[in-house]
């Protein structure tokens, strides 16, 4: 890979941003990258936003709509695997006759291992991900925000039935508990308690 005159190695990436004049993207993907929270993105998502704001580039120059929504449909109309020949020619034919190089567009889409040499070896950047205790809690987090939600609307499904007729019940209350069980000794753990002594104890001896 030949190289620039900073000695940085020469980027794809890098140089479509400067093209396309997108100014604070590079930084942008590096954040949402290297991050630790919901905002953080996998090289392949980069790599789809990246293109997508390629795409929403040309759509502004050429005067046509570059609201999200319709980035999103004309990205997926020109890159999805289920989309029909007609529905790709169509969005096709729409581009090319507001002035859109549709050729020279999807030359410039990018795949994620664009984003990982840019990411890495442009910018010199580095992904550390998360300890295995904060793996493991984070996760722990997820797994009880989701029986909380399923608790709740069960809850409120049933009142609703109730409330309308169509079940009999006074008052009732909903249990619900997610179980891990290890099929090697036929332990059954609570999911905090299974997370919280790093598996099972048959393994551990």
């Amino acid at each position: 890979m030949a190289n620039t005159t900073d000695g940085r190695p020469s980027s794809k990436v890098a140089r479509l941003i400067d093209e396309y004049e997108l100014d604070g993207l590079g930084a942008e993907m590096e954040a949402r990258w290297t991050g630790d929270g919901e905002e953080r993105m996998s090289l392949r998502d980069l790599a789809e936003f990246f293109n997508k704001r390629l795409l929403e580039r040309e759509l502004v120059d050429a005067g046509l709509s570059a609201l999200e929504s319709d980035v999103e449909s004309t990205y997926e109309n020109l890159t999805g695997d289920d989309i029909s020949t007609g529905v790709r020619t169509d969005t096709v034919n729409r581009l090319e006759r507001n002035g859109v190089d549709v050729d020279r567009l999807e030359t410039d889409f990018i795949t994620y291992q664009a984003i990982r040499s840019y990411l890495k070896e442009w910018r010199g950047a580095e992904y550390q991900g998360l300890s295995d205790d904060e793996k493991i809690e984070k996760d722990l987090e997820s797994i009880q925000r989701l029986l909380t939600r399923t608790l709740s609307v069960t809850d409120q499904r049933i009142e609703k039935l109730r409330d309308t007729g169509r079940i009999d019940i006074e008052d009732f209350e909903v249990f619900l508990d997610a179980q891990v069980l290890c099929q090697s000794c036929g332990s059954q753990y609570a999911v905090a308690e299974f997370f919280d002594q790093g598996g099972c104890e048959c393994q551990q001896d």
